[in-house]
């Protein structure tokens, strides 16, 4: 199985300006550029890759943990993930590294207790394929509501 997604740049990395296409078509000409990256703290004029990829955690997370919750007989009424990734400058100017993802959890499982929900999120936290692909230190805080 594989799964595409197309960027197009034009001009120069600190001046220039791109945008993003997901063959699902969930992302179309999304616009991107080293502004939008790492000057535009509100982050709402465009998207960029980061961004992207804390959405793919949370979400592949998300999954991840409802068919641990199914494996183990539960059936979540609602996960809600948020996904806070930490890029940062490389000392001597080498770039930009992913440092860190925290994920934040809140979870809504009839039946289970804290220490299944807890037992189960990590399991699902150390399974998902993006934490998987990530070279960064992957936290999590998982609360059950009643």
């Amino acid at each position: 199985m594989k799964r595409k997604a197309n960027a197009v740049w034009r001009g120069n990395g600190l001046e220039g300006a791109g945008t993003m296409t997901t063959h699902s078509g969930a992302l179309k000409d999304q616009p991107y550029s080293t502004k939008l990256r790492f000057q535009d703290e509100e982050g709402k004029a465009g998207t960029n890759p980061e961004e992207l990829i804390a959405a793919a955690h949370a979400g592949c997370f998300s999954m991840a943990l409802s068919f641990q919750l199914a494996n183990a007989g539960f059936t979540a009424e609602e996960l809600r993930t948020e996904a806070v990734l930490t890029i940062e400058k490389e000392e001597g100017g080498n770039g930009w590294s992913i440092t860190a993802v925290h994920l934040n959890l809140t979870g809504k499982v009839p039946g289970i207790t804290a220490a299944q929900f807890q037992e189960l999120a990590g399991n699902a936290k150390k399974g998902c394929p993006v934490s998987k692909v990530l070279n960064a230190e992957i936290t999590m805080n998982a609360v059950l509501e009643a």
